[in-house]
């Protein structure tokens, strides 16, 4: 346990340092072209999540998302597979704190105050609509993939959607609770006022309902059998070992 909920919290920090870094480096490259801030930011994006996914995926399962373990508990709490109960909250935990260092480093490794709150509002409900759609395309593609056995291309299927949703959702695709409110620490390119958090990480919650609604009119409800979301390891893999590797 200790060791998953390490991965966990490495994970989800290293997300958001590649996430707020390359926004500040971005910003600092190119300072009068949006666009291409993006283009970098969401490069970046992909290729860190990509590794990390790889890298840990095998010790943890590679969430790095609260909406993902919380889909993951939810799924398997009928049927004993998918994320104990018991280790809930440890996971969640896990994520957040990561994920708000990992918006501290960023912004150290760029001589910027550790903590600088973003004042960047994000209040239009088109933006939520957006994390709606981010959020339940991201869970109906993770969970698509375990329930077909195909968790192997997860790291190159996760990291290629997240990075084409930065470009086709309006809110530059968040769909991650935890790196959402990591984001609040940074006043930079990646950053989200404060008081934006509660409708994003809402409409969030909502999109990561609707895509487990969607995965299970297309695949049935879970049984016994069913694969957990372990990315980066294979369903029928013999390193899989009870609840997590």
């Amino acid at each position: 346990m200790r060791r998953r909920l390490l991965a966990e919290f490495l994970g989800t920090g290293l997300l958001v340092t590649v996430v707020v870094g390359s926004g500040i480096m971005a910003q600092t490259l190119s300072p009068d072209d949006v666009g291409l801030q993006l283009l970098q930011n969401s490069t970046a994006t992909v290729l860190g999540l990509g590794v990390l996914i790889v890298v840990l995926g095998p010790v943890s399962g590679a969430h790095f998302n609260p909406v993902v373990s919380l889909a993951d508990w939810w799924q398997g709490r009928r049927t004993g597979t998918g994320l104990p109960a018991s280790e809930l909250g440890g996971y969640l935990t896990a994520q957040v704190v990561g994920g708000i260092g990992g918006a501290m480093l960023a912004n150290l490794m760029f001589d910027k105050p550790a903590i600088t709150w973003s004042t960047t509002a994000r209040t239009s409900a088109h933006l939520w609509l957006g994390e709606v759609v981010a959020t339940a395309g991201l869970v109906l593609l993770i969970f698509c993939l375990a329930r077909s056995g195909r968790t192997a291309a997860a790291p190159a299927a996760v990291a290629a959607y997240i990075g084409s949703a930065y470009w086709f959702t309006s809110s530059t695709s968040f769909a991650n609770p935890a790196v959402t409110i990591a984001r609040a620490f940074t006043d930079t390119f990646a950053g989200i006022a404060p008081a934006s958090l509660a409708a994003f990480v809402a409409a969030q919650l909502l999109g990561g309902t609707l895509g487990m609604l969607l995965v299970h009119g297309l695949y049935g409800r879970p049984t016994a059998d069913t694969p957990e979301p372990d990315l980066a390891i294979p369903a029928t893999s013999p390193a899989k070992r009870g609840i997590h590797s």
